[in-house]
């Protein structure tokens, strides 16, 4: 049972970071747009959100080094409940960039720091499988943010309040004497930037990830819309899309302990590409497109889960943080350029989110194919 608890603490992390980040994203923008804002305001408050993420990056190896990995976990998630908190308190609305920045840099500790938990709590033999819960609990907490919306409301403290109880009730499962987490000595790189080097894969996965994903949000159900479905049909995809990462990432972690994960990654990306090739023919029979949709969710973000399970295969204790936070430099600019060029691609041609998707999983399982040197 000892081991039982902590693997069930740090996985719940997972979900209420995914939690949180939905939340507030969701619930900020509204409350902006009520208060009158333009969508440039909105944007620019957004993008605060990766500006935390870009420092935490350059500081969380130490931070993690200094004051432990479960220390530092239970401080975020208490310094994030008392962030949703001050949201709706302050004075004045300038005061909402630097709380989003601080936001970014606290779910960027409880993103990297859970998964490198968890990967220190996994044996060789599982940890495929390990990865694959933990990839799955994360896509539910992204599900539950506006859900829990939907059920609080938008409007007053009470969904910041919500998000905050949630939050402080993680942090106090975590404190539970039973759970202990892994130390770490000082990192051997300051610079989160040379594990370009020493994890190109890794990185280049979870590149690929934030630009489909980002791009799959913003533009999906716009795409269906241009193929002539209906709006409440169109807005059902993303769901289903989900619902399949959720689901799949089970067989998908089994196959990772039982076959060359390498091999499983370029499969995945491989069949990820044709899918999303097939869209333009399957997205004209209802049906079939909502079979299609969720197992190609489950193949494309099965890729990250095989990726997480290589990562911690190959690195170990600070080193592990190190790349971990460099996946969230990668993961901004991935988020940044998907909806860009998926919006350029659809000025070109309807099917152009298709033709995105199709071709960011083909080069990707190039480059797993190539790069035999790093992970």
């Amino acid at each position: 049972m000892n081991g039982i608890f902590p693997k069930a603490a740090v996985i719940g992390t997972a979900a209420v970071f995914g939690l949180i980040y939905s939340l507030s994203a969701t619930l900020i923008a509204l409350d902006l747009m009520e208060l009158g804002m333009s969508e440039t305001f909105i944007g620019a408050n957004a993008a605060m959100h990766a500006v935390g993420v870009l420092g935490m990056a350059f500081l969380l190896p130490r931070i993690a080094a200094f004051f432990g990995i479960r220390e530092t976990m239970i401080g975020s998630l208490f310094l994030s409940a008392v962030l949703l908190i001050l949201f709706p308190a302050m004075p004045a609305i300038w005061l909402w960039f630097p709380l989003r920045i601080l936001l970014g840099a606290v779910s960027e500790a409880l993103f990297v720091l859970s998964e490198t938990w968890l990967n220190a709590l996994s044996k060789e033999e599982n940890r495929a499988k390990i990865m694959g819960i933990y990839t799955a609990a994360l896509s539910v907490g992204f599900a539950l943010g506006p859900m829990v919306l939907s059920v609080v409301g938008t409007k007053g403290f009470a969904p910041f309040i919500t998000g905050a109880l949630l939050t402080s009730g993680a942090a106090f499962f975590v404190m539970a004497p039973s759970i202990k987490a892994p130390r770490l000595d000082r990192p051997s790189h300051g610079n989160p930037l040379i594990y370009m080097r020493m994890a190109p894969l890794a990185l280049a996965a979870t590149a690929l990830n934030a630009a489909v994903e980002t791009a799959g949000l913003s533009f999906l159900s716009l795409y269906a819309l241009a193929l002539g479905w209906q709006e409440s049909q169109a807005t059902q995809l993303m769901s289903c899309l989900m619902f399949g990462a959720i689901v799949l990432q089970l067989p998908v972690g089994w196959l990772g302990d039982r076959m060359d994960r390498r091999k499983l990654l370029i499969i995945l990306a491989g069949l990820a590409a044709l899918g999303a090739l097939a869209w333009p023919l399957i997205l004209q029979n209802r049906m079939a497109t909502y079979v299609l949709l969720f197992i190609w969710g489950g193949m494309f973000v099965g890729t990250y889960t095989v990726m997480l399970a290589i990562i911690g295969s190959k690195f170990k204790g600070s080193d592990l943080v190190g790349v971990y936070a460099a996946t969230g430099l990668f993961w901004g600019g991935g988020a940044l350029a998907g909806p860009l060029l998926t919006g350029a691609a659809m000025e070109i041609t309807v099917h152009g989110l298709a033709f995105f998707a199709a071709a960011s999983c083909a080069v990707f399982m190039v480059m797993a194919i190539v790069l035999r040197k790093g992970v």
